[in-house]
C-alpha cells in the first residue's frame, strides 16, 4: 500500500514557475504508473500527466504540453511535476496518484495524495 504526499505548491504570478513533488512511503514506489491530476472550483477531477513505472514512458493533456515536465526519481520514492509558463487557468488543487494501469481516468488509480494548492495570479 502506498501513501502519497504532496508539496510545492504556491501562489505564483502567471508566467512563473513551480515544482510540485510527491514523496510516497510503500516499498512499491516503482511498479506503479505515476499521474498528476487536479481539480479546480467547481470542476471535475482532470488528468494532468502520468509518467510509466521506469520513466520510459509519459503523457501530457494538451493544455500543458511543453510548459509541464513529469519525472520521477524511484530510489527517492518520488515523482515531480515541473511547471513552466504557468497560466491563471492552471489554478486548482494538485494530486498524485498511483495506479497499476497506463491510463487517464482517476478512477482508474488506486492511490491518491491529499493534494497541494496552486495558485496563478494573473
Amino acid at each position: 500500500q502506498e501513501q502519497l504526499v504532496e508539496s510545492g505548491g504556491g501562489l505564483v504570478q502567471a508566467g512563473g514557475s513551480l515544482r510540485l513533488s510527491c514523496v510516497a512511503s510503500g516499498r512499491t514506489f516503482s511498479r506503479y504508473n505515476m499521474g498528476w491530476f487536479r481539480q479546480a472550483p467547481g470542476k471535475e477531477r482532470e488528468f494532468v500527466a502520468v509518467i510509466s513505472w521506469n520513466g520510459g514512458n509519459t503523457l501530457y493533456t494538451d493544455s500543458v504540453k511543453g510548459r509541464f515536465t513529469i519525472s520521477r526519481d524511484n530510489a527517492k520514492n518520488t515523482v515531480y511535476l515541473q511547471m513552466n509558463s504557468l497560466k491563471f487557468e492552471d489554478t486548482a488543487v494538485y494530486y498524485c496518484a498511483a495506479g497499476s494501469n497506463w491510463h487517464t481516468a482517476p478512477r482508474l488509480y488506486d492511490y491518491w495524495g491529499q493534494g497541494t494548492q496552486v495558485t496563478v495570479s494573473s
